[in-house]
């Protein structure tokens, strides 16, 4: 059996007396859509800082392709091939499309102490990449990446991590600003990219999004897996009643219908 691309064995977060992440296990293949469910503050964006190299897990290990991996820095965790994209693309507003596209990798042409960017290649590539997603809107890598539109940034994101080998893609809330065309647009490109054998974390609150893509679902709740299954396996009313503690909900409603029982109807006393 094909190890996961990504695996990640009970890995625990604490920063100084504070659990932020509690015994985390999660696999994810290559060519598939793992989609990461969770309320704010359920420990979603540690767990990304974390496989991006920004965190140290406090014990656990990543493992990739079988071995087992140790970022020190963003750096290293791109060179093994994981690349995360931010809700707004990570992109520069006031730089090119074609140099935002090679920011730190810039193709160089010239001799020696000479060489200058080669801003007609960036452009073409860039332009290209982002077209080949299907934003074909964009046609001139000079434009300024401040006048794309919220989908256009993704999506030019995306293509840039995809351009230089990433196999694990990382996307984090990448729907949660956009409109509803915008949304589908970015969707269809989590799709594309799954269909290139790359396996994408896609993190994400919107049941809807997540359902339309994901073949495989964990739910965090207070920073420990609540709920980890497969396409098909829970309705869209389960994970959302999951995601907002409904479980939780259920067992509080039951506990202050068993004590009103038993003290004729009285609900009961408020806390000072």
């Amino acid at each position: 059996m094909t190890a996961p691309l990504l695996k990640l064995t009970n890995i625990n977060k604490s920063f100084g007396p504070i659990d932020v992440l509690i015994d985390i296990s999660l696999e994810v293949n290559a060519g598939e859509v793992l989609c990461l469910l969770g309320d704010n503050g359920a420990g979603k964006s540690t767990l990304i800082k974390i496989l991006s190299g920004v965190h140290k897990a406090t014990s656990g290990t990543v493992g990739m392709r079988g071995k087992i991996v140790d970022f020190n820095s963003p750096r290293d965790a791109g060179d093994h091939g994981i690349a995360t994209v931010h809700q707004f693309g990570g992109t520069f507003p006031l730089m090119s499309i074609g140099r935002s596209f090679f920011v730190g990798e810039e193709p160089k042409k010239g001799w020696g102490p000479f060489k200058i960017l080669d801003r007609k290649r960036a452009n073409d590539i860039a332009v290209k990449a982002v077209r080949e997603l299907g934003i074909t809107r964009i046609d001139d890598g000079d434009r300024l990446v401040g006048g794309l539109s919220g989908g256009e940034r993704q999506a030019l994101a995306i293509a840039r991590a995809v351009h230089f080998g990433a196999s694990v893609l990382i996307l984090d809330e990448p729907t949660a600003a956009l409109g509803v065309k915008e949304a589908a647009h970015v969707l269809r490109i989590v799709l594309q990219a799954r269909q290139r054998g790359i396996a994408v974390i896609f993190i994400t609150h919107n049941v809807i999004h997540a359902l339309t893509v994901g073949d495989h679902f964990a739910v965090l709740i207070k920073g420990a897996k609540a709920a980890d299954f497969r396409k098909g396996e829970r309705t869209r009313e389960e994970i959302t009643d999951l995601m907002a503690g409904g479980e939780h909900m259920a067992e509080l409603e039951a506990e202050i219908a068993a004590y009103m029982a038993s003290h004729d109807g009285h609900p009961p006393p408020v806390a000072e």
